[in-house]
């Protein structure tokens, strides 16, 4: 006889329910799983229950199920259905496992650090396989966690994140690692990248400027991790900021935030667009230099990057900017710091300047003497009070040299030499012409003095 679809079991007289119940239990069963209490799916004890219910005994229910009657009685006194587990016995990992709970996280858990640090901190005499078993459901549980995390979202202008990421590639046919700041705004996911040879100060205040000028605006906050560009230390509990940073900060109006220590997911944001940049923009390409590098990024973010539906948001970056570019704060004709900062040096004995690692020559003569530098677009311009005395190109890296061949000693002599000297002035006042006599007749007087 057909079961009829509507029929739902647990009802009186419905055996063709029961049947189809026990058609579909589960795969515990057989003499294995009666040998352990309670060892039995939730569709067999559905079925013990239902079968209860309709006035079955426990010998007969254990019976129509292949069941222990043990079992079945377990079963049923059980409001609901919970799966088995096991229950380990004591182990050797049973008391230390408060301090793998504790230090698994800080270690990344690595099964083999707690192992190591286990038998030389604690005296463990386990083996590896046990800490790896035993770290298992910790790491699973960390990483559970973190995808229900929920995220933390900012208002349209009110904050952006900072980071850098690195690529190993081949500038013409060396091999190279670009360093590439990424400023991310936090509400549009719109993103800004600009590789560097390095990750020193200088380069990180220019990024932020060619960031302000591509985005229009700032936002009110920024947030880092504890970067050495950006924090110098700490003194009593208080974070201290480089001098540096904390003046270009102030310079722009914008507020520093620093991410937690051990903390770095609290910049997601920036970070996905650090992993994105490195798996979508750098395989596959060359570049010539530097130079290339970053108009062929400049060109992906704007064809790429801005323009595919972003992950979590589901929307384009560039149409999302759209509702946050008005509320950036402006920074269009607002002056560069790094043009606007104005640098003392004292001129060596070599009349060689140092300015980021690199060295400048300025005219001989003021070796010894201050002068003033500051930089107008890609140029170092030195002053003396207040008149150029040198002007030359920046130079990329750390370690080089610009020499101007005017500045050096050879030619400032030779400059002297050449350069034609004043004449002296005419005496105008006349000189009277005095006998000779009169000063032997002097001498004559003093002498009769003397004697008187």
């Amino acid at each position: 006889m057909e079961q009829e679809d509507g029929q739902q079991l647990g009802e009186p007289g419905c055996e063709a329910g029961l049947e189809g119940s026990l058609s579909e239990r589960a795969t515990v069963g057989g003499p294995v799983a009666a040998a352990e209490e309670g060892v039995i799916g939730q569709q067999q004890w559905t079925a013990i229950h239902e079968r209860s219910r309709c006035g079955q005994s426990v010998s007969a229910i254990a019976r129509d199920l292949d069941l222990d009657r043990k079992t079945v009685r377990a079963a049923l006194r059980r409001t609901a259905w919970q799966p088995y587990s096991r229950r380990e016995p004591p182990g050797m990992l049973t008391p230390h496992m408060a301090w793998l709970a504790e230090r698994a996280p800080q270690v990344g858990y690595s099964a083999r650090i707690l192992h190591r640090e286990l038998r030389d901190l604690h005296g463990f005499a386990g083996c590896y396989e046990l800490v790896k078993v035993a770290v298992r459901p910790l790491r699973a549980a960390a990483s559970a966690a973190g995808l229900t995390q929920g995220r933390f979202e900012t208002a349209p202008a009110e904050q952006a994140q900072v980071d850098w990421g690195q690529c190993s590639v081949l500038l013409g046919d060396q091999p190279a690692v670009v360093h590439v700041l990424i400023m991310t705004l936090g509400y549009s996911r719109r993103a800004y990248a600009e590789g560097f040879l390095n990750e020193r100060i200088g380069n990180v205040l220019a990024a932020h400027e060619h960031a302000f000028a591509h985005f229009g605006g700032r936002c009110e906050t920024i947030l880092y991790d504890r970067m050495r560009t950006v924090v110098i230390g700490s003194e009593g509990g208080k974070v201290r900021l480089n001098p540096t940073f904390e003046a270009f900060a102030r310079h722009w109006g914008f507020t520093p935030r620093l991410c937690q220590p051990y903390r770095a997911q609290t910049k997601g944001k920036v970070e996905s667009g650090v992993k994105y940049l490195k798996r979508n923009f750098a395989p596959g390409r060359t570049y010539r230099d530097l130079e290339d590098f970053n108009a062929q990024l400049m060109d992906w973010q704007a064809q790429v990057a801005d323009k595919r539906v972003h992950g979590t948001t589901h929307q384009r970056p560039i149409e999302r900017f759209a509702q946050e570019a008005a509320l950036l704060v402006p920074t269009t004709g607002q002056a560069s710091f790094l043009q606007a900062m104005v640098r003392e040096r004292i001129v060596a004995d070599d009349w060689l300047v140092t300015i980021d690692g690199n060295r400048y020559s300025v005219p001989c003569a003021l070796i010894g003497r201050t002068v003033q530098i500051v930089r107008e677009g890609g140029h170092w311009v030195m002053r003396h009070r207040g008149e150029v005395v040198a002007r030359h190109e920046v130079l990329a890296g750390r370690a080089q040299l610009s020499v101007d061949a005017a500045h050096s000693p050879a030619a400032w002599r030779k400059a002297a030499l050449t350069t034609p000297q004043p004449a002296k002035p005419a005496l105008t006042q006349e000189v009277e012409v005095r006998d000779l006599q009169i000063y032997d007749q002097i001498a004559m007087d003093g002498v009769v003095r003397e004697a008187a």
